[in-house]
């Protein structure tokens, strides 16, 4: 149906690094993602797993499927489309810093920290304000600022800024939506060793 969006799904599974028994081979599904995170930004489903990419970043695990010893949690949706994975390994191992390929259609509000530094604060946020400061007044063209104007241009407000540029991956995945994500991958990880902890997901729209 045109116009519909895409959710997310997953299970985090974890299996143990000291195997007793083959029994402990197994994957075991510790917590449905639907507990942990409930958006939809398109930037992270693109960065992480090369759905909906609209930062152009190379996706950390593109469309590699359920893992042929996927859970018995995941298994009752294994013909989901857009299935992939990835370990804590790999998160931790990947470059948060990388920058995306393209200029990010939205602006990006930044806000000034006590010590002077800008820290990004969001994507199309304090959009009533920036069509203040932009003059841009149509609805379509004030979510797509980035296609407007020139990488760089800014609109400065005091204490916090509005830019056109391009996200860093850390932006694009950012704490405030997946770091309970990482926090419960952190904590069985722990446990069961960076490799034997994955989050394992499909996609719907």
């Amino acid at each position: 149906m045109p116009g519909m969006g895409t959710d997310i799904y997953g299970f985090i599974e974890c299996r143990w690094n000291r195997w007793l028994d083959e029994d402990d081979r197994r994957w075991h599904g510790a917590i449905d993602l639907a507990h942990l995170y409930n958006g939809r930004c398109y930037a992270a489903f693109g960065s992480l797993f090369g759905v909906r990419d609209t930062a152009s970043f190379r996706p950390l695990a593109d469309h590699r499927g359920l893992p042929s010893d996927v859970s018995r949690e995941a298994q009752a949706d294994s013909d989901a489309p857009g299935a992939s994975w990835i370990t804590w390994a790999e998160l931790v191992a990947a470059d948060w810093e990388e920058v995306a390929n393209e200029v990010d259609e939205c602006v990006h509000e930044y806000r000034r920290n006590p010590d002077g530094t800008w820290e990004m604060h969001g994507r199309n946020s304090g959009l009533a304000r920036f069509a203040e400061l932009s003059g841009v007044d149509d609805p379509h063209d004030l979510y797509r600022a980035g296609r407007t104007y020139a990488e760089g241009t800014e609109w400065p407000d005091g204490d916090r800024l509005f830019r056109i540029g391009r996200l860093r991956r850390k932006d694009a995945v950012p704490d405030s939506e997946w770091g309970s994500v990482w926090s419960v991958m952190r904590t069985l990880a722990d446990l069961h060793g960076d490799e034997g902890v994955r989050l394992v997901v499909w996609f719907d729209g």
